[in-house]
């Protein structure tokens, strides 16, 4: 029998100092209890990866997207649970007024105090990408000059499933 495949999304809205967080707090049975992620979720049926993405921001947080950026995929890889393939975003134009989520609660958290968050590993990773966005330095990238794209393996096998994470991020786009 062939797996299903979920297709979901990932964005982090940003301003020039902070990320919009979502707490994690309000659903039951939740694997993301009590993480600090980003807004997404399941594609509808016929949906791109971008109306996904668009269609998420204003249920779980009210503001209309403007403008975004694909900064890559996530792929999970399990026998405990079926293939999942992560569209992830940026998100750095938006319009309307932020209201409560069902999900857990929103908050503009500055983008110096991320890192002390209680966030996924994979999620850390991509942080750094974004910190060192035109340094020229990454702390997983050694050349990202002549990279197109970074695949680190194993990034949350210890609190995903015991499952194994590709994690492929568009270095071109970051560094």
């Amino acid at each position: 029998n062939m797996p299903k495949v979920q297709m979901t999304t990932l964005g982090y809205i940003e301003t020039r100092e902070s990320y919009l967080m979502l707490h994690r707090v309000k659903k039951e049975q939740d694997v993301n209890e009590g993480k600090w992620i980003g807004i997404g979720g399941k594609f509808e049926y016929g949906e791109s990866p971008e109306e996904c993405m668009i269609r998420e921001a204003k249920e779980e947080t009210g503001l209309a997207v403007t403008s975004m950026k694909f900064r890559g995929i996530l792929t999970f890889i399990c026998d405990k649970q079926d293939p999942e393939y992560i569209c992830l975003y940026t998100i750095d134009g938006f319009s309307g007024q932020l209201k409560e989520c069902d999900e857990g609660e929103l908050l503009w958290v500055p983008k110096d105090e991320i890192f002390g968050l209680n966030l996924w590993e994979g999620d850390r990773i991509f942080f750094d990408l974004l910190h060192f966005v035109g340094k020229g330095v990454c702390n997983y990238i050694e050349s990202p000059v002549q990279i197109k794209a970074v695949h680190i393996t194993d990034i949350r096998n210890s609190v995903r499933f015991g499952c194994q994470c590709y994690y492929a991020v568009f270095a071109e786009t970051l560094c």
